[in-house]
């Protein structure tokens, strides 16, 4: 393990970026655009392709003997699950004369308390007119059942109340008897037994007209809970407009298929780590920032912007090639058509000091299987670099994308310019890809960023140090020293620590 031995503040990363995920994910719009419109699609198709089925509504007024003014719906909920019962059900197929059974009609209906006392019945049907005969057989059924559950709790009570009323007047009897047979005696003790006897009748007289008042009572309020049931909303087929539901689903997978494509884009671009801020860029490459180009052309107000940073950064990376004795390279991540096209303006910029040969180190037929035009620059291949003559100016062009044979980097270029396609290359990637250039002494003048983010606001510059890599770069010196070539010093302040060194 390596230890820093800078005494420069080291600055913690962040674990979770918000910007930098914010970015990727409005860089993949196309995916969760893509699942919005499917989404919605999708919706709209389910609505006219599969209709939903024929059904009937009612509603029914139910009148309970507990009704209090504060109740949560505990009744009304109950109500609902008496609904959803096989012996409900089995009536009302009864009375339609329908052989199917309870357990599979159940699955067609259901109950919704719409306030204490009010149940709505929703049924489904193969027609309008059965699915209207089930609501009305359902709501008959249920009336009748309620109201068969009230007569029997008032008949329950009453004959309880009456039973009670009975056993009080056979003690009732007794008493009178006793009251009969002690008025013939005398003495102070039949005289208090007499009068004990005489409460206690009084008493049990009370208890028998109290009892007889409650179960006549009790048998008066049951008609009036037996009234107060009720089909109050005739049973009538619901007419389902098909624009309505082809709208309202479409609206439903519209929001999920864009919920959706926003998960799996987020989620993505959390596992794949792929850098899209010009900050993170340059900091896993260790170069800065230069340039930036548009993937596209872009619409036509956009194309004369395009055109006139285009210019700029072939301007300037002449200036930088006029400038070097060394050859300069363009390496590519992600890009290959776009660095073609920067290497043939650039040949075309330098043709005029002399003669330019490209050395095309791209793997794909960007440049070798193009038609030549006139004015073009020359294009060799890799393999016949080394019988270009040293008098003609050469500007390689090769990929650092996964697979490149890094050995054969050198002959493109002893320094290069990264041409990365934004969120295209992971970290781990453009780590291994600046290390693997600094074992080769190659280092990077800069980087050309295409396809940026319009609103990426982040600062691509190297503050802190060299914009190139630095491993070996002392040797690199002493090497050129020896050999008598010119070299190009940068002072000791614009030093920045060891990539590999920052990643351990």
């Amino acid at each position: 393990m390596t230890t820093s031995t800078s005494s420069e503040p080291s600055v913690a990363t962040p674990l979770f970026d918000l910007q930098a995920l914010v970015v990727a994910v409005r860089r993949r719009r196309r995916l969760w655009c893509s699942l919005a419109l499917l989404g919605l699609l999708v919706g709209a198709a389910l609505a006219i392709l599969r209709p939903p089925p024929p059904a009937a509504v009612t509603k029914v007024l139910v009148a309970h003997q507990e009704d209090q003014p504060n109740d949560p719906g505990t009744l009304i909920r109950t109500d609902v699950a008496l609904l959803q019962t096989t012996r409900i059900a089995g009536k009302a197929l009864q009375s339609l004369d329908s052989p199917e059974k309870p357990e599979d009609f159940m699955r067609d209906y259901g109950g919704v308390g719409l306030t204490n006392n009010l149940l709505q019945i929703d049924v489904t049907g193969d027609s309008d007119a059965e699915a209207v005969a089930r609501a009305k057989a359902l709501a008959d059924a249920f009336v009748a059942d309620h109201v068969r559950r009230i007569q029997e709790a008032a008949n329950a009570e009453s004959t309880a109340l009456l039973g009670q009323r009975d056993r009080m007047r056979d003690e009732l009897a007794k008493v009178n008897k006793a009251i009969e047979n002690g008025s013939s005696e005398s003495g102070p003790t039949a005289s208090a037994d007499l009068e004990s006897l005489f409460a206690r009748r009084a008493e049990l007289t009370s208890r028998i007209t109290d009892f007889g008042q409650r179960a006549a009572e009790a048998r008066i309020g049951t008609p009036q809970l037996i009234a107060g049931t009720q089909i109050v909303d005739a049973p009538r087929a619901v007419r389902h407009s098909l624009p309505r539901a082809a709208a309202t689903n479409a609206a439903i997978g519209l929001v999920l298929g864009l919920v959706l494509g926003l998960v799996i884009a987020a989620v993505g671009t959390v596992v794949a780590d792929r850098p899209v801020l010009r900050r993170d860029i340059a900091a896993n490459l260790g170069a800065s920032v230069i340039a930036e180009l548009p993937r596209r052309s872009g619409r036509l107000w956009q194309r004369r912007r395009t055109r006139a940073a285009r210019e700029r950064l072939t301007a300037t990376l002449a200036r930088t090639v006029r400038g070097s004795v060394e050859p300069v390279s363009l390496l590519e991540l992600g890009c290959a058509r776009s660095t073609s096209v920067i290497a043939r303006d650039l040949a075309k910029a330098l043709a005029a000091d002399g003669p330019v040969v490209i050395i095309d180190g791209l793997p794909g037929p960007q440049l070798a299987r193009r038609r030549p035009k006139p004015g073009d620059p020359t294009v060799v291949s890799g393999e016949r670099a080394a019988a270009v003559p040293h008098q003609e100016r050469r500007v390689g062009v090769g990929s650092v994308a996964p697979g490149t044979a890094w050995t054969g980097l050198e002959d493109l270029g002893t320094q290069t310019v990264l041409v990365v396609r934004a969120g295209h290359g992971s970290a781990a990637w453009l780590h291994t890809v600046a290390r693997q250039l600094t074992d080769l002494l190659i280092p990077v003048i800069g980087v050309v960023l295409i396809d940026p983010d319009p609103r990426d606001r982040t600062d691509g510059t190297l503050w802190d140090g060299l914009h190139t890599a630095l491993r070996g770069h002392n040797e690199r010196l002493a090497r050129e020293n020896v050999t008598g070539r010119p070299r190009t010093e940068r002072p000791s302040w614009a030093r920045v620590p060891d990539i590999d060194q920052e990643a351990r």
